[in-house]
């Protein structure tokens, strides 16, 4: 019986395999076939045209062009004390006109195949998007050398930030199967690209009056580049209209609860570019993810954190309510130096000095984080198991929708090819920690690389239906914390091979993603994001560079203009988890010892809203996604509080409210909004800070200094510094 089992499941597959061939050679398609998934019918063709030319002179000129120019303005940016980034719609739009100008004058032939065409396109922002933020190992290079005073050279910071960029493109070859193929995983963030290139190059059947995606997309775009003056320039204030604190500036606890600098209760927005900053666009994330989001932030910073505060609990008052600093007990700034010896901590000096303290948020935060990272595990487990193991088995027998079906034309990267990018990333890894003094050994390496492989598929099932992507910074920390403590820079490394391993697995994915919803070769996919990755670290780490050799006192409080925020917060981590370790921080002598118990409450919190909707099938009980909830606030910091209540107001207009009243438009023209809004504010941000902020040029008045001169109290703690 078993031999015969065998025998017939050895001729199924042969079977499979030989149809796989042949449907991957000539896939026969009903014209009518769509994606079971509205909105990606809606945005996605469900055309295609095999014989477009791809790998082109245009792409790789005016894909490196943006890659370059891209990458050294976002890492420019990224030091200043108000940063910038310059979004990849910035070079999505400038393509096109470039493309099409090439397309014109360059003579007919192999360097000029014809009309500039959508595929070029996208991989042309394909290639830039490498460039769409900075290399996050920059981060240890530079607390490294201003913090730690420490310099291992060119070579060994080009090698950390090449493998940390890099080795997670090699796990996407076994994502791709379950994050890429299935018609479920949407990918929310990608429609909008689609939006945007169809709106460039298709042509629409329209009824009489009806205004096209790009007529909607310029008008759309244009108002949002005027309006950004007033809040980014004109009236500094509505950038954070914190109008409950006007009321009675001098009330210390209005302030801490309705303060921009405070948990932000009441505060409005009316900048889109505070708006979407950390959170996204609201236009794109479905209406259930932003309930859950709500909930989060709600029960969090509204509810839990107050509590805590105002129990004074872990002597929450000698501190501001919100605030990422580290603090001595009698809510005065810790030095680090003074517990530290070649930049190692001194035990004797940190039992003279005293144990770290942090604000009541911050340290909730980490709870959250641990919560968040624990219930990814069970809620994974508990409603995707069943999915994940019919995905594995079927992957090389059926296409999952017409968007499959019409990629089999083209031949698919080999598994191989993913799995060298994996093996020889590694391998640099462990060469680059072992020869400089990173102080990580090998065995530090491999473990954060099985972190970042383990927890790569939940959190992209989360992001490919939510467009939220819980991150590993915090567990990262904690475990190496605790293998190796006292060691910042052995932290924080193995935190950015974890962490940005997974972040950059699911980036190629998702971009492979948007390939596949546009028909682009998968094989000049890869081949346009591995090179736009390498040479957007080399500008990286060259700007970087240039502005630590030329700028005085960067990354301290004393250059006004180069303060480093995200720099400054990332060496805090490497204090907390790095120099004195979770062992001293969350260990049964701290006072933060509670916050472990945050893993086993994300742990079981998903069963019991597991066991509820099978209960009450098709009710708002299905809604509740308890990753989603916990990883609301995870951003903050650097997100402050004020950032939520206005972004899901707005997600609950588009989202809920117009898709449901006037659905058709909502199909048509949501995506296309949010496109033109995040263009035309990028824009208004270049224009006016070439014009007038190079220059040092600002209006002076009250309406750009609102916060500081109506609400000072937001950010003072209850308790005077230096009273216990």
């Amino acid at each position: 019986m078993a031999t015969e089992q065998k025998q017939e499941y050895l001729a199924e597959k042969e079977y499979v395999d030989e149809k796989h061939d042949i449907e991957r050679s000539s896939v026969v398609l009903d014209e009518d076939e769509n994606s079971p998934i509205p909105e990606v019918a809606a945005i996605v063709s469900n055309r295609d045209d095999p014989s477009m030319p791809t790998m082109t002179v245009r792409v790789w000129t005016l894909g490196i062009f943006f890659t370059v120019v891209l990458s050294f303005l976002n890492q420019f940016f990224w030091f200043r004390t108000n940063p910038l980034t310059i979004g990849i719609l910035v070079a999505q739009l400038l393509a096109y006109p470039l493309g099409v100008l090439m397309a014109k004058i360059l003579p007919s032939g192999r360097l000029n195949p014809g009309p500039f065409n959508i595929k070029e396109h996208v991989l042309i922002t394909l290639c830039a998007n490498c460039a769409g933020g900075t290399a996050y190992a920059v981060d240890i290079i530079v607390i490294q050398k201003v913090f730690y005073k420490q310099d291992f050279g060119f070579l060994a910071n080009f090698l950390l930030i090449l493998t940390t960029q890099m080795l997670g493109y090699g796990m996407a070859g076994v994502l791709r199967r379950y994050l890429v193929y299935p018609a479920a995983m949407i990918w929310p963030a990608n429609l909008v690209q689609v939006a945007l290139f169809n709106t460039l190059h298709k042509d629409e059947d329209l009824a009489p009056g009806q205004w096209t995606r790009y007529k909607f997309f310029v008008v759309a775009a244009i108002g949002m580049f005027v309006y950004h003056w007033i809040p980014n320039f004109l009236f500094g204030a509505l950038g954070t209209f914190a109008w409950i604190c006007w009321i009675k500036p001098d009330n210390h606890v209005l302030a801490q609860i309705t303060g921009s600098n405070g948990l932000g209760f009441g505060t409005m927005i009316f900048d889109w570019n505070v708006l979407v900053s950390f959170l996204t666009s609201p236009l794109i994330v479905p209406w259930w993810a932003q309930v859950n989001i709500a909930v989060g932030f709600f029960a969090l910073t509204w509810v839990l954190v107050p509590i805590c505060y105002y129990s004074n609990v872990w002597e929450a008052k000698h501190f501001p309510i919100f605030s990422s600093k580290l603090f001595k007990q009698d809510g005065d700034t810790y030095n680090v130096t003074a517990i530290t010896t070649d930049h190692m901590l001194d035990e004797a000096k940190y039992e003279a000095y005293g144990p770290l303290r942090l604000s009541v948020f911050f340290a909730l935060t980490y709870g959250i984080g641990f919560a968040g990272l624990a219930s990814m595990v069970t809620h994974t487990w508990l409603y995707h198991r069943h999915k994940l193991v019919a995905q594995w088995r079927q992957s090389r027998e059926h296409s999952e929708d017409i968007h499959h079906k019409l990629m089999q034309a083209y031949p698919e990267v080999p598994d191989w090819w993913y799995f060298i990018v994996f093996i020889v990333m590694t391998v640099v890894a462990v060469i680059t920690c072992e020869v400089w003094d990173y102080k990580l050994p090998w065995w530090g390496v491999l473990l954060a690389i099985f972190l970042a492989a383990f927890f790569s598929l939940p959190v992209g099932l989360i992001q490919a239906v939510t467009n939220q992507q819980p991150g590993l910074n915090i567990i990262t920390e904690y475990v190496i914390g605790y293998a190796l403590p006292g060691r910042p820079i052995a932290n924080v490394t193995f935190k950015t091979l974890g962490y940005i391993s997974m972040g950059q697995a699911l980036t190629f994915v998702g971009d492979l993603k948007l390939g596949h919803y546009m028909k682009v070769p998968p094989r000049a996919m890869f081949w346009t994001q591995c090179v736009g990755t390498v040479i957007a670290g080399v500008i990286n780490l060259v700007t970087a560079n240039w502005l630590l050799a030329t700028q005085d006192k960067i990354c301290t409080d004393d250059n006004k203009d180069f303060s480093c925020p995200s720099a400054g917060t990332f060496y805090s981590a490497s204090v907390i988890w790095g120099v004195i370790s979770p062992n001293k921080m969350f260990g049964p002598t701290s006072i933060y010892n509670p916050i472990n118990y945050f893993f086993l409450i994300g742990f079981f919190l998903p069963i019991p809203f597991y066991y509820l909707k099978k209960r009450f099938p098709n009710t708002w009980i299905e809604n509740i996604h308890i990753p989603v909830l916990l990883a609301a606030t995870g951003m903050m910091p650097p997100a402050k509080p004020f950032n939520y209540p206005m972004w899901v107001a707005v997600g609950f207009i588009f989202q809920y409210y117009i898709r449901r009243r006037y659905a058709s438009w909502h199909m048509r023209f949501t995506y296309v909004m949010s496109a033109a809004f995040d263009s035309g504010s990028a824009f208004s941000i270049l224009v006016c800070f070439f014009i007038f902020g190079m220059r040092g040029v600002e209006i002076k008045w009250w309406g750009n200094n609102v916060p500081k001169a109506l609400c000072p109290l937001d950010a003072a703690p209850t308790i005077p510094i230096g009273q216990l």
